[in-house]
């Protein structure tokens, strides 16, 4: 599950980049091949919410050739500051048995008056045999700092008050 930890960290950071200028994120199903090679497919359709259900349909039945895959939805959290704009991120990773991984990465909205930022991420769930949570947040940093680019985003707007 850490590969593909690492693997959500990559596109979560991409995610992160394309939010930064207050566009919202058009949902994004990212995964990888067993020769470790990745792609990315961004979700056209009618209304984000389609794409969104397109992407966990996709991510769902997988493909025979994935061995992880990352939908990334723009959304809201709730927490004790109230709504706040997030990134879901569901991760799988596919195998003899699935495992799973599902987060949102808070950030506050460019049109803010106090300007963009990004919080600390929110692991909502995670199900896998024996599920090292240090590792797996190892591995979804690792994965936002091998996006250079967006990493240096991540870092110039970090707040982790929230």
């Amino acid at each position: 599950m850490i590969e593909t930890a690492r693997l959500a960290g990559f596109f979560a950071a991409h995610g992160i980049w394309c939010v930064s200028e207050g566009e919202t994120l058009i949902p994004m199903l990212a995964y990888e091949h067993a020769d470790g090679e990745r792609g990315m497919d961004r979700l056209m359709h009618d209304d984000f919410a389609e794409g969104a259900r397109a992407g966990q349909d996709a991510l769902q039945d997988g493909d025979p050739s994935w061995i992880g895959a990352v939908l990334i939805i723009d959304g809201y959290i709730h927490l004790d500051q109230g709504k706040t704009d997030a990134l879901i991120i569901e991760a799988v990773q596919y195998g003899p048995y699935r495992q799973t991984m599902s987060l949102a990465l808070p950030y506050r909205h460019a049109g803010n008056p106090a300007g963009f930022a990004v919080h600390k991420p929110k692991f909502m769930g995670v199900e896998c045999g024996d599920p090292e949570f240090n590792a797996m947040g190892e591995g979804f940093f690792q994965g936002v700092a091998s996006h250079a680019e967006a990493a240096a985003v991540w870092d110039a707007h970090l707040d982790e008050s929230i």
